[in-house]
């Protein structure tokens, strides 16, 4: 695990993506926490705010793990990022089963929040690098690959751990068992992805193709000293914020649009409408990503910002009298939220080149740590206090609508701003050649 398994003569490159994929469908899981909280609120006695805190930390834990991580990521190679992110996802689940089995609460907080977060956050950055540099010519579609895992993973472990509960029950005993299985299971199915990773033996693995560490190259220390850095920070966060603003409320939100109508959507429909927006986010991660290649980085996200306003527009204008528009609006959006995930590695990669670009990532993440707190605040805060002012439907979201446009606007204008990075921040060609001869077998 000292050092990066380098690939032999003849390796392919399309083994890379699937590697990727065994660590990011596993971790991808974090989607699907509420299918626990029905059975973790009877069996310990919890509130729902109570039961959400495992999710809350693990996505506080993801960020944080991500922007410290990422520099050891770059330095130890995606081996040992994996398996780090194996230990500690697997062990996050492992006491939480001796946390429900013992009905210690803060066992679970501990062990899938902040053990399993950690596993989160290095998992997620742990084959960004590597991909970029097994394709350089389409780095786009690359990182879309894996990050489509992420968003696809809840697809496999809803229905596989409401089969576990149905099956062990929905007593502490039975979740005790359902977590042990996950994290067992996870354990063998990310294996996977640690033995088939490799990095590529010269920087130029295909014939053809541009260089892996051709153009500008640029540290993650200097790379946060920049405008560029920030003005995709802020592309980030507003892009996820609005898209997480409908997932997380997403069930509640169709219900209360359509309410008043002669035909209300029932709790099946509004099950049917959220995995129908995970189904989008999961599409957008590789369609919206592998279609950047063609158009460009700032092009799509203009699209995902511009395109992303007009959609939530609509959703406030016209979203109670028409349900396959509300549908349509908000499938777009998710596709978006999903694409502006997997586009921005190659974003950072065309801006900062392959040098530290995992780290870097690592610390754009960041923007997803506020996100996750903003976009939800907006929504939920909003509505509450409409409701106590006697409104209802509809009218509960307009103004947070309204917010969400409002940033998705500012998105759009930092993405306007970002300019090619200043030559001041790039580090000398001798540095990235020592780098790569490091890569190099003996």
């Amino acid at each position: 695990m000292s050092s990066p398994p380098v690939a032999p003569p003849g390796w392919s490159r399309w083994l890379v993506p699937p590697a990727a994929l065994a660590v990011h469908l596993s971790i991808g899981q974090a989607y699907a926490w509420s299918v626990f909280k029905p059975p973790l609120e009877s069996a310990l006695n919890l509130s729902g705010t109570e039961s959400a805190l495992p999710f809350q930390l693990a996505i506080v834990m993801l960020g944080l793990s991500a922007a410290f991580g990422g520099t050891l990521v770059e330095r130890n190679g995606p081996r040992w990022a994996m398996t780090v992110a194996l230990i500690c996802f697997s062990s996050g689940f492992l006491i939480s089963a001796l946390g429900a089995e013992t009905k210690q609460f803060w066992l679970i907080v501990l062990g899938y929040g902040f053990v399993g977060g950690i596993g989160l956050g290095i998992g997620y950055i742990s084959p960004v690098s590597t991909l970029i540099k097994w394709f350089p010519d389409r780095p786009g579609m690359a990182t879309g690959i894996a990050i489509m895992g992420f968003g696809g993973g809840a697809l496999i472990a809803s229905p596989w751990s409401s089969q576990m509960l149905s099956s062990f029950g929905s007593d502490n005993d039975g979740i005790a068992l359902a977590f042990l299985v996950h994290g067992l299971s996870y354990a063998v199915f990310m294996t996977l992805g640690v033995l088939l990773i490799r990095v590529p033996r010269t920087e130029k693995p295909v014939v053809d193709a541009p260089s892996a560490f051709e153009g500008v190259q640029v540290s993650a220390n200097n790379a946060i000293r920049t405008p560029q850095f920030w003005c995709l920070w802020v592309v980030l966060c507003m892009n996820v914020t609005a898209g997480i603003g409908i997932l997380e409320k997403a069930a509640p939100m169709i219900t209360d649009f359509f309410a008043g109508s002669s035909t209300p959507v029932s709790v099946s429909a509004a099950a049917g409408f959220v995995a129908l927006l995970s189904a989008a986010n999961m599409a957008g991660r590789i369609g919206w990503s592998s279609t950047s290649d063609l158009i460009g980085r700032k092009n799509i996200y203009r699209v995902y910002l511009g395109v992303g306003a007009l959609m939530y527009l609509l959703i406030a204008l016209f979203g109670d009298s028409s349900k396959p528009l509300f549908i349509l609006c908000a499938l777009v959006i998710l596709s978006f939220y999903g694409g502006g995930f997997a586009t921005v590695p190659a974003y950072l990669k065309d801006l900062f080149g392959t040098y530290q670009v995992g780290a870097i990532h690592g610390r754009l993440l960041t923007a997803w740590s506020t996100a996750g707190v903003l976009g939800p605040l907006i929504v939920n805060w909003i509505a509450d206090h409409q409701k106590d002012a006697g409104k209802h439907g509809s009218d509960l979201y307009t103004l947070s609508f309204g917010i969400m446009i409002g940033l998705l606007v500012v998105g759009f204008v930092a993405n306007e701003l970002v300019r090619p990075v200043n030559a001041r921040h790039h580090i000398p060609a001798p540095r990235e050649a020592v780098d790569v001869e490091r890569q190099q077998p003996a």
